[in-house]
């Protein structure tokens, strides 16, 4: 739990935390020029609410992250077993056998990463 009270974490608290109140005050004030007439604060109404509800799920699932120790790398990528290929007769054209090529480097390169 040490690690959410870094300079860093607690940036991204208090960022969170001010975004939701001015969110949340943005809403309240759509609210009371709703009720005074204006038509179309209704829909701020909603609008605003939700933004704040969205800087929520954002702040929970980078915090769910840090707990599983996400760090966003990407795991190693083990080899696939490559695909019997069909043997083509290319014959004298030089353009598909070019072509076959190209192909087959282009998944050798797909099959590394």
């Amino acid at each position: 739990m040490r690690k959410f009270f870094t300079p860093g974490w607690l940036g991204l608290h208090l960022i969170a935390l001010v975004l939701i109140g001015c969110f949340m005050l943005a809403g309240w004030w759509q609210l009371t020029r709703a009720q005074g007439g204006n038509l179309q604060s209704w829909a701020y109404v909603i609008e605003w609410p939700m933004f704040a509800i969205f800087v929520v799920a954002m702040w929970v699932r980078m915090v769910r992250d840090e707990l599983r120790g996400d760090t966003g790398e990407k795991p190693p990528v083990t080899p696939r077993r490559s695909a019997p290929y069909a043997e083509i007769d290319e014959g004298n054209d030089v353009e598909l056998a070019a072509y076959n090529r190209r192909l087959a480097r282009l998944n050798d390169e797909a099959t590394r990463r």
